[in-house]
């Protein structure tokens, strides 16, 4: 079945400008990492309003200063959509000496600064200027959890969400984004060397089957069940005490 990219582009603008509208906001703001998921959210979000910003948060990572800036700028400019940088680095390294003496922080903790600092930014500017955040999340991660909780999983609204790796590189395509886009290794950009599918143990490729079809092979089912079920806690609003 051969999707009508057209229409669905047209149906998510229609989204998009529907929540501006009853939020009453005035414009957007979103985490232009120079990944996939941030190019797609990024040209949607401008077909459907002017007035969208995207943030380029390098912290820490080689990458985030080379190749991510780059292909962050790229789409900005390709599809006018206004850039801004925002060196989180520092600030990261403040919270880490900060916590030396409180406790021993562990590798995947302090991983998480990163993304949770990025959403303290994207927050900051939304309030100050009355924009909304967009979220750039996707399917295949939701559902492995591979996203940091109150980092990139804290959004107002999300165009995407329902879209696997598989489709958004499609819809990039119809949408001529960049090759480099499109034929980057997926990469949360947390730590130099990082790419999500060797960090999983899997590719998006079999978890889109998993997902799209059902169909996968024994072995991928274990590693799929075991990270959706471990990241449970990520999917389901905070615990809250309701008396009898």
């Amino acid at each position: 079945m051969i999707r009508d990219y057209k229409a669905e582009t047209e149906k998510r603008v229609a989204f998009i400008s529907g929540v501006l509208s009853r939020a009453g906001a005035g414009g957007i703001v979103f985490g232009n990492s120079g990944g996939k998921d941030s190019a797609l959210v990024g040209i949607l979000c401008k077909l459907a309003c002017k007035n969208t910003v995207g943030l380029i948060m390098p912290c820490g990572s080689k990458r985030n200063y080379s190749e991510d800036l780059s292909d962050a700028m790229a789409v900005a400019e390709q599809y006018g959509i206004e850039p801004r940088v925002v060196d989180l680095s520092a600030t990261a390294q403040e919270i880490k000496l900060a916590l030396a003496g409180v406790a021993e922080i562990s590798a995947p903790a302090a991983a998480n600064i990163a993304p949770r600092l990025r959403m303290t930014a994207l927050y900051a500017v939304a309030a100050s200027e009355g924009r909304l955040v967009a979220g750039t999340g996707n399917r295949s991660e939701a559902h492995m959890g591979y996203f940091t909780k109150w980092g990139d999983g804290a959004y107002d609204f999300n165009p995407i969400a329902d879209l696997t790796v598989t489709e958004i590189l499609e819809f990039l395509r119809y949408l001529d984004a960049p090759d480099k886009i499109i034929e980057k290794a997926p990469s949360a950009g947390l730590f130099d060397g990082q790419t999500d599918e060797d960090e999983m143990g899997i590719t998006y490729k079999r978890i889109d089957g998993f997902l799209l079809s059902g169909q996968c092979a024994p072995e991928d089912i274990e590693i799929i069940a075991k990270y959706h079920t471990a990241s449970e806690h990520k999917r389901i609003p905070p615990l809250v005490y309701a008396a009898d």
